[in-house]
C-alpha cells in the first residue's frame, strides 16, 4: 500500500524532440542531451543510478548496469510546450486547442484599458526576455514609474517592476486586473508578476515573482485526491499553475535548493497524500537565456540532493521524477522545446530496473498516481502502477 506519492518536476529538463516538433519550430532539439554534451565532465551520477541514462533515446548518458529505479519518457499528447499545459496534462488534462499568444505585442485596447484600470502608463508591450528588458528599459521605468509591461512565446502577460518604486502589492493588484481582463477571446495562460531590484546596469530579479493562471477547466488528480480526504501538498509554482485547485498546503520558494528542502519539509511530516513539487531555475535561469554552463551546473547541483530527497522518504512512498517540456539552452530564441520528458521512479516498493516504456501522454503520470493511492482516475492516461511495483 502506497501512503505518498511524490511528483517532482525538474522544469524544461526535456529528453529529445517529439515526433512533431518541427510543427512547433523545434528541430533536433534535446535539452538533456546537448548539455550533456557540452562537457566531458557532466556529473550526475545519482540520476545515472536510478536510471536516467537507460531510458530510449538518451544516449549521451552513460546507461547504469543495474538501475535502482524504474524509467521511461513520454509524449506530449496536448496541442502545446508550455508550463500550463505540461502541468495540467500531467495532473490528467489534455489541451487540444493551445493558450493563445501575441508575438507582436498586445493590442492597444488591451493596453488602454490596463492602463485606465491601474492609473500607470505601460512600457515596452512587445516579446521579450526579462533580463534584456530590464537592462533597456528599468532605468526609464525607474524614472517614469510606469511598469514595463512584455509577453514571451508563451501565452504570458507579464509585468516587471522594481520593488522600490511600485510595491509587491500595487504590483500584484496590477496582476490581478490583467488576470480578470485577459480572459475569453483574449485568454492567456499565465500572468506573471516580475519583481526586481538594484541599480541601472545590475537588476536582478527577486524570489517574490507571482503567477497568475486560469483555473483549470477541469478535474485533476489533486482535486479527486482532496475530495477524497488527502493532503495534496505544493512546493515553488505550482499552487499558481493550478490557481490552487486541489492544492491543501502549498509554499513558495526562492530557488531550486530552497525547493529541494521545502520538499524535504514536507516529507518529514506524516499525512497520507501527494506532494507536488517544481524546481523553475533550469527553465527560468538558464533554459530561456540560453545558459548552457548554467543549466548543466544547477542539473548537477541538483543531482547532489538526490540521495537526500530519497533519505527523507518512508517505505510506503513512490517519487516521480519528470519534466514539463523541454527549453534547449543551445537551440535558437528564448522559447521552450517540445520534448519528450523523463519519467524516472524510486522508492523501496519500486521494481529495480523496470522500464516503462515510451507513455502515450503526460497524463499517465496522474493515472498513476491515482492508482498507488486508490482513488478515482482522470479521465485520461492509463497507470503503469504494475510496471513499477515490486
Amino acid at each position: 500500500m502506497i501512503n505518498r506519492a511524490i511528483i517532482f518536476v525538474l522544469d524544461s529538463v526535456g529528453i529529445g524532440a517529439l515526433p512533431d516538433s518541427e510543427k512547433f519550430g523545434d528541430i533536433g532539439v534535446n535539452t538533456l542531451g546537448h548539455i550533456a554534451q557540452s562537457t566531458k565532465h557532466f556529473k550526475i551520477p545519482n540520476l545515472k543510478k536510478l536510471g536516467i541514462g537507460n531510458i530510449e533515446g538518451v544516449e549521451a548518458i552513460e546507461e547504469a548496469a543495474s538501475p535502482e529505479g524504474a524509467y521511461g519518457r513520454s509524449l506530449e499528447a496536448s496541442n502545446g510546450k508550455d508550463t500550463t499545459t505540461g502541468h495540467w496534462e500531467i495532473a490528467g488534462l489534455l489541451i487540444d486547442q493551445p493558450f493563445k499568444t501575441y508575438p507582436d505585442g498586445f493590442p492597444d485596447y488591451i493596453i488602454r484599458e490596463f492602463e485606465a484600470k491601474t492609473g500607470r502608463k505601460v512600457l515596452c508591450n512587445k516579446p521579450a526576455s526579462g533580463t534584456v528588458i530590464l537592462e533597456e528599459l528599468g532605468e526609464e521605468h525607474m524614472k517614469t514609474g510606469n511598469p514595463i509591461v512584455y509577453t514571451s512565446a508563451d501565452s504570458v502577460f507579464q509585468i516587471a517592476a522594481h520593488e522600490e518604486i511600485i510595491s509587491l502589492d500595487e504590483l500584484y493588484n496590477m496582476c490581478h486586473i490583467a488576470r480578470e481582463m485577459l480572459m475569453g477571446e483574449d485568454q492567456v495562460a499565465r500572468v506573471i508578476a516580475r519583481p526586481f531590484i538594484g541599480t541601472p546596469g545590475s537588476f536582478q530579479r527577486t524570489s517574490n515573482r507571482r503567477d497568475y493562471s486560469l483555473k483549470p477547466f477541469g478535474k485533476t488528480v489533486l482535486d479527486i485526491a482532496k475530495e477524497n480526504g488527502l493532503e495534496v501538498k505544493a512546493v515553488g509554482k505550482i499552487v499558481d499553475i493550478f490557481d490552487g485547485e486541489g492544492i491543501t498546503a502549498d509554499v513558495h520558494t526562492k530557488d531550486n535548493m530552497d525547493g529541494v528542502d521545502q520538499t524535504i519539509k514536507y516529507l518529514k511530516e506524516s499525512f497520507k497524500g501527494i506532494i507536488f513539487s517544481n524546481l523553475v531555475d533550469f527553465d527560468a535561469k538558464y533554459g530561456h537565456r540560453r545558459d548552457v554552463d548554467g543549466y548543466r551546473e544547477a542539473i548537477e547541483a541538483f543531482d547532489t540532493r538526490v540521495p537526500e530527497i530519497l533519505g527523507a522518504m518512508n517505505d510506503d512512498d513512490v517519487i516521480i521524477f519528470l519534466a514539463d517540456h523541454g527549453n534547449d539552452p543551445t537551440y535558437k530564441g528564448t522559447d521552450h522545446t517540445r520534448e519528450f520528458i523523463p519519467i524516472v521512479v524510486a522508492g523501496k516498493s519500486v521494481k529495480a530496473g523496470a522500464n516503462i516504456g515510451t507513455r502515450k501522454t503526460f497524463s499517465d503520470i496522474a493515472a498513476t498516481v491515482s492508482d498507488l493511492l486508490d482513488i478515482p482516475q482522470t479521465e485520461h492516461g492509463t497507470s503503469f502502477k504494475n510496471l513499477i511495483l515490486k
